[in-house]
């Protein structure tokens, strides 16, 4: 079966994929070596959630794995659970935490699928206690068009579980994924909202906080200035011990479609952290809060990237280290300030010194910062650059699941391990990212 106008969830650079859907684990094999003698190269392709072009191949022909969404076993003594690698995050959640489980680590959606989180390495809020996504994977099942079906875990094919997590889909396709889940004492969460007046502030909270907390992050006014440059709110949390595991139904909201132009401009923008600010830190103090309003603030709003117009949008997400975290990070704020061109949704955590298995893994002891900016060619190009040289000067790096910018030579730089992934890639996988950055 064929689905076509598969898109990044960024909707740039526009480039609607075809894909090739196998709805059998027993026939994937079979469609990626038939798609590479058809088209040259393909991709894996799961649930769309890459913001930039690492989901897109380059020839615009992908295997899409999301009907791939069956359990295959789950042991709720141990909390380890085998599942096909098209089972999104959410579905893993929906009958792990009614039994006590719990992911332990998830990114700001529920719905990337398991392959997705291996291929990018997600992480999340406890980054400074759990580490990455890829530290919990026991194994997978990898296959490959140049070699038999190969089960990789660290002491198994060690090579490629190594050069899968964070891999980017390049080095083969993922059939399932064997998960240690993390036990806990309720789906819900005891949280501490503290606003914050400026950047200086976030850096002392996170370090005394994050210390005794399973959960921090912060929303920051990215559009702040002088004394109040990156005021926001953290929020840390732990799992409550109420022994309560419902997992309450939320109310969906959609965007039916996207405006020609977005409405997210200096303006709106400024309306919008004025308010939001002034409201929540009104709020502030100890509440406990289900798991889905913390973790998933946006999976209640379908389609909330139309919101961004039809040209859609690039986050910039990057990472620096704790040395020089705090002059990168007043700088690439006050350049920001100065565009105009902000983001509704600015998230800033600190990450721990845990060393992912995964050769390119992104996250890096020191402070990450995610921004959102709307499609605009030459307003984007100019305040990247930017932004580009101020992240290269701390010694940073950008993340590669959400990127559709990062020059070859910054990867590279930053990424030295891609040598290696090169040598590893399965010789009919090549995405748009890969073949932007590293030819």
């Amino acid at each position: 079966m064929n689905v076509s106008k598969l898109l990044s969830w960024g909707h740039y650079p526009y480039a609607p994929q075809t894909g090739r859907e196998p709805g059998w684990r027993e026939s994937v094999q079979g469609a990626l070596r038939e798609a590479g003698q058809c088209f040259g190269t393909t991709l894996p392709f799961g649930n769309g959630r890459s913001y930039g072009d690492s989901c897109l191949a380059a020839t615009d022909q992908v295997l899409a794995l999301r009907s791939l969404d069956r359990f295959i076993a789950a042991d709720w003594k141990t909390g380890v659970v085998c599942a096909e690698a098209g089972v999104t995050l959410g579905e893993v959640l929906a009958i792990a935490v009614p039994r006590g489980w719990m992911l332990p680590v998830t990114p700001g959606t529920q719905f990337v699928t398991l392959g997705g989180a291996v291929a990018n390495d997600v992480h999340g809020k406890n980054h400074h206690v759990r580490g990455t996504f890829g530290r919990h994977v026991r194994r997978f099942s990898l296959l490959r068009s140049d070699r038999e079906p190969l089960v990789c875990a660290q002491e198994e094919n060690t090579d490629l579980y190594r050069a899968t997590i964070g891999g980017l889909g390049l080095t083969g396709v993922v059939e399932w994924v064997e998960l240690q889940l993390m036990q806990v004492a309720s789906s819900r969460l005891a949280t501490q909202t503290i606003p914050f007046a400026n950047l200086d502030d976030f850096l002392a909270l996170s370090r005394e906080h994050d210390a005794h907390h399973e959960y921090g992050v912060a929303w920051i006014d990215c559009l702040g200035r002088g004394a109040s440059l990156g005021r926001g709110i953290y929020v840390s949390a732990d799992h409550a011990s109420d022994l309560r595991f419902d997992m309450p139904r939320r109310r969906m909201r959609s965007v039916p479609f996207a405006p020609p132009c977005s409405p997210v401009n200096r303006y709106t923008l400024k309306l919008f952290n004025e308010f939001y600010y002034r409201r929540v830190a009104a709020k502030a103090g100890p509440d406990v809060v289900n798991c889905a309003s913390y973790f998933y603030p946006l999976d209640s709003i379908e389609d909330w990237n139309r919101l961004y117009g039809r040209r859609g949008f690039q986050q910039y997400q990057f990472v620096v280290p704790d040395a020089t975290a705090r002059d990168a990070l007043h700088a690439f704020l006050n350049t920001i300030a100065a565009s105009n061109a902000g983001s509704f949704l600015a998230v800033l955590k600190r990450c721990g010194p845990l060393i992912s298995p995964g050769l390119l893994s992104f996250p890096m002891e020191g402070i990450s910062l995610a921004l959102d900016f709307p499609q605009h060619d030459t307003r984007n190009a100019t305040l990247f650059a930017r932004l580009d040289a101020i992240v290269r000067e701390a010694g940073g790096r950008q993340y590669p699941a959400k990127d559709a910018h990062m020059s070859g030579e910054d990867f590279r730089t930053a990424y030295p391990a891609w040598q290696t992934l090169e040598q590893l890639r399965d010789p009919t996988l090549m995405s748009r990212f890969w073949q932007r950055t590293t030819r």
